[in-house]
């Protein structure tokens, strides 16, 4: 009988989890990224993404923040998961944080541009406002390398005018002790990291939140 009623109170709180979800009708902010955002060896809800809701709320800013971000994703595979995830959640802003692992298996970039770009103009056909998160490589992969990865993220900002962030870990992976600020796998910001991630992306889309520049 008691399993009985834990599973009765169990459905219930799911099923009114689901209608809560439902019946939430402010505009959405979707986020589509990779480990970065995905809290990928953190505590659950300690990441950027999370506290960037914690932060909308704050501001009193009538926002839900949807995170359809996955671990080890590629332009490739967002660019695949976008257009479901547009018709699905509608939302009126987006978030695209992806390439890191483009550049890391040495895919083309021209391919991480061409994906870029088909994400951010797909984004904005479904009257979303887009802000792109730029990433960098570090230094032994070659200056040459290095410096024409920085520059897809610019290039896909301008043709589409689109809002840019040129480097989304600026302050965590640029500093003087970088290592303080990441997993043992020196790959991943940990927990200590994601506050000053947020303050970093924060300015860049207040705007496209408000409608103000």
């Amino acid at each position: 009988m008691r399993r009985r009623h834990f599973t009765l109170l169990v459905a219930s709180l799911t099923a009114a989890g689901l209608s809560h979800a439902q019946n939430d009708a402010r505009p959405r902010l979707l986020v589509v990224g990779d480990s970065l955002s995905a809290e990928y060896g953190l505590k659950r809800g300690s990441g950027w993404v999370q506290l960037l809701q914690d932060r909308i709320d704050q501001n009193k800013l009538a926002f839900r923040v949807v995170n359809a971000s996955i671990s080890g994703d590629t332009t490739s595979g967002g660019r695949s998961r976008l257009p479901a995830l547009l018709k699905q959640h509608t939302p009126q802003v987006v978030v695209i944080e992806l390439g890191g692992n483009d550049a890391l298996r040495g895919l083309p970039l021209d391919m991480t541009r061409a994906n870029l770009s088909a994400m951010t103009q797909a984004a904005q056909a479904a009257g979303a406002r887009v802000l792109l998160l730029g990433m960098e490589m570090p230094p032994n992969y070659g200056a040459r390398y290095a410096q024409e990865f920085r520059e897809v993220y610019p290039s896909v900002a301008r043709e589409h005018k689109a809002a840019l962030l040129p480097f989304f870990l600026k302050g965590v992976a640029d500093g003087t002790d970088p290592l303080r600020w990441f997993q043992s796998d020196r790959i991943h910001p940990n927990e200590q990291a994601q506050p000053l991630m947020l303050d970093h992306v924060w300015p860049a889309l207040r705007p496209l939140l408000t409608g103000r520049k």
